[in-house]
C-alpha cells in the first residue's frame, strides 16, 4: 500500500495572538521531510472545495455571511477573527479532506495535515470551526464516488459535536466520538458511539476503552474511515483535562490506524486540535500521528536525518 499526503501553505493564517497554533500545519510539514518520511513531490496541494461541494453540509445563508464577513448569529459563536484569509483557509482545509479521503481510497490511507473541524454545524460556525471538512469530505464522497458507508472515528479531547449533528439519522455514516465529559462543549450532541472520559483519564483506560469501542466501528463495516486525531488529550493541553502521554497517543493512533489497515478499510487523517503548553509537544504528537500512518501504509524513510520527533526537543 501507499499513502497520500495533502497540505497546502495556505492553511497558516493570521489569526492573531491565540492558542491555536497556525504554524503547526507547515511545521509537520517540515518535520516528515527532514526525518525522511516524505518528499516535496510526495505532497498533494488542494483545490478550494467548490461551493457546491460545501452545500452538501452547509446551508447557504452561512456560506454567505462567511464569504461576505457578516458577523452574524451564524458566525459569532467562532472563536476566532473573521477576514478573507481565514476564510479561505477553511475552504482550502475543506478541499483538503475530500482529497486526502479520495486518495485514501485508491492507496488505503490518505494523510491530511491538517483539517478535523469537527465543531462546525451545518448552519452555524462553533469553536474554532468556520466549516465541518469532515461532513464536506463524506457527503462529496456520497454524491459524486458512490461512497456507501462511512465512519468518523474522533479521538479529540472535545466531542465532535458538528459532526454528531450533521450525521444525526444518516444509517450511512457511524459517528463515534471518544472525548472528555467535563469539557467543551456544553450539552453535548449525539454521536452513534460516545464515550465520555472522566477528568484525569491516562493511557491505560483511555485505550482500552478506545479498544473496546472501535469493535463497533468495525462491526459497521465501514467503507471509509475518517480519523480525527486531536493531539488535544495530551496530558500538557491547555484545553484538555485528560492525562494521555505521547506513547499513550501513539497507542491510540495505532489501534485505530492499524485497525483500519488490518481490515483493509481506507483511512483518511486529520489533525484536529492540540495545544499543548509546550508547542513542540503538538507538533511531535502530530507527526508521530503522521509517521505511523505512513509506516503502515508500507512507505518508511528515505534517507532523511536518523531518529525521532523528539529531536523537536521541548519549547515553543
Amino acid at each position: 500500500m501507499t499513502a497520500i499526503v495533502v497540505y497546502s501553505p495556505g492553511y497558516e493564517c493570521d489569526i492573531g495572538a491565540h492558542v491555536f497554533p497556525v504554524e503547526k500545519f507547515r511545521r509537520v510539514r517540515d518535520a516528515l521531510v527532514a526525518e525522511g518520511w516524505i518528499t516535496a513531490a510526495d505532497i498533494a496541494e488542494p483545490d478550494p472545495a467548490p461551493r457546491d461541494d460545501l452545500l452538501l453540509v452547509h446551508t447557504a445563508e452561512f456560506l454567505d455571511d462567511l464569504n461576505a464577513l457578516r458577523w452574524t448569529r451564524r458566525t459569532q459563536m467562532s472563536e476566532l477573527p473573521l477576514d478573507h484569509d481565514i476564510v479561505r483557509a477553511y475552504i482550502l482545509a475543506a478541499g483538503g479532506t475530500t482529497l486526502a479521503a479520495r486518495r485514501a481510497r485508491e492507496a488505503k490511507v490518505g494523510v491530511h495535515l491538517g483539517g478535523g473541524f469537527h465543531h462546525a454545524y451545518a448552519d452555524h460556525a462553533e469553536g474554532f470551526c468556520y466549516l465541518n471538512d469532515l461532513a464536506v469530505a463524506v457527503r462529496v464522497l456520497q454524491r459524486h464516488d458512490g461512497l456507501e458507508r462511512a465512519a468518523v472515528v474522533d479521538c479529540d479531547v472535545h466531542q465532535g459535536n458538528g459532526t454528531a449533528t450533521i450525521f444525526a439519522g444518516d444509517p450511512r455514516v457511524f459517528t463515534f466520538s471518544i472525548h472528555q465529559e467535563g469539557n467543551y462543549p456544553v450539552p453535548k450532541e449525539r454521536s452513534n458511539l460516545d464515550v465520555g472520559l472522566a477528568d484525569g483519564t491516562g493511557d491505560a483506560e483511555y485505550l482500552e476503552r478506545l479498544a473496546e469501542s472501535l469493535e463497533q466501528v468495525w462491526r459497521f463495516a465501514p467503507a471509509l474511515v475518517l480519523y480525527q486525531a486531536g493531539a488535544d488529550p495530551y496530558r500538557e493541553d491547555l484545553l484538555g483535562g485528560l492525562a494521555l502521554t505521547r506513547e499513550g497517543l501513539e497507542g491510540r493512533d495505532r489501534q485505530v490506524l492499524g485497525g483500519c489497515v488490518e481490515r483493509d478499510i481506507p483511512v483518511a487523517v486529520t489533525l484536529g486540535g492540540g495545544y499543548a503548553r509546550e508547542r513542540n509537544d503538538t507538533i511531535a504528537i502530530h507527526v508521530k500521528t503522521c509517521e505511523v500512518a505512513l509506516e503502515l501504509a508500507g512507505r518508511g524513510r528515505r534517507g532523511g536525518a536518523p531518529g525521532n520527533t523528539s529531536s523537536l526537543g521541548r519549547g515553543s
